[in-house]
């Protein structure tokens, strides 16, 4: 295993704490009532900045590997304080978790783009450990906008961030939060992306979701990722289940006579393949024709 990236410290958790803190000096106002509320209890999950930057501090002295730390979060506010305080704990890295869905409908696609820009701006000028943004896939041209963040300062983009989707509860009519594991089917989309990103940015790019095993982290390799990311069937399986990983990918690369991960790296994005239009329009076509094909023969 080649670095850990811990849990995220939220924004939520600042704003929250600072509402609490506010609510303690001005006692009785009851608006902060209302505000506090708005937030769910994140105690067990994690218990605010100073406690998340003691846990940085001791997961780097308990491993040898790089420690990432992550923040969760899209306004600038405090962020590059934080981001400093992370680096100063011993962090050998930094992911900024850009979970954010812009609902209102003022907000364009060119103000979501330009609001992370600037939060990445802002942060690489506060730290100087490596910083990568984990992002989603739904910008309307994730190309422009992965450049964007590429000439703001970002060492690294990692694709892609998983936005959860919540179910309805008809019988109590409330909207309930789910979490699904991810699946290999996922990664597809991520190699896609990875494919045609590389050689497009100068910066990294890390593939997270989806990767399950070393044929996964094989495929994340050859679309052009410099990193595989692996939570879920670490979660499944266990820890242990990372030396299973690395035995395999060691096992194939002797097979297929491959002396580095760098040979394989883009052998296999859209300007290395035999034809680069399998990753854009013409790829829905081809789906098509197969699907035909697989019904014509199963009659």
């Amino acid at each position: 295993m080649a670095a850990v990236v811990l849990h995220s410290l939220f924004e939520e958790e600042i704003e929250h704490a600072s509402l609490e803190v506010d609510a303690h000096l001005s006692h009785g106002a009851e608006a902060y009532a209302e505000s506090l509320s708005y937030f769910p209890e994140l105690e067990s999950y994690n218990a605010g900045p100073e406690r998340y930057l003691d846990h940085v501090a001791a997961a780097k002295a308990a491993v040898e590997i790089p420690v990432i730390a992550s923040l969760n979060g899209v306004s600038v506010g405090g962020w590059t304080e934080y981001a400093k305080s992370i680096e100063d704990a011993g962090a050998d890295a930094l992911e900024l978790n850009t979970y954010h869905l812009p609902t209102d409908p003022a907000v364009s696609g060119a103000d979501v783009e330009g609001m992370y820009s600037e939060l990445v701006r802002s942060i690489r000028s506060s730290i100087s450990i490596p910083f990568a943004v984990k992002v989603g896939p739904n910008f309307s041209a994730l190309v422009h906008a992965a450049r964007q963040l590429d000439e703001a300062g970002a060492d690294a983009l990692v694709l892609f961030n998983r936005f959860y989707q919540p179910d309805l509860d008809i019988e109590a009519l409330d909207v309930k939060p789910t979490l699904d594991l991810s699946s290999p089917y996922e990664l597809r989309l991520r190699l896609r992306w990875a494919a045609i990103l590389f050689g497009q940015v100068d910066c990294d790019i890390a593939i997270t979701g989806g990767v399950h095993d070393a044929v996964g982290v094989l495929k994340s390799m050859m679309a052009g990722a410099r990193a595989a990311m692996m939570t879920s069937a670490l979660l499944v399986h266990g820890a242990g289940h990372a030396a299973v990983v690395l035995r395999d990918i060691e096992r194939w690369m002797e097979e297929h006579e491959y002396d580095s991960i760098q040979l394989m790296q883009g052998s296999m994005s859209q300007r290395a393949v035999a034809d680069p239009a399998a990753f854009e329009r013409a790829n829905y076509l081809k789906v098509l024709k197969s699907f035909d094909r697989y019904h014509n023969e199963s009659k």
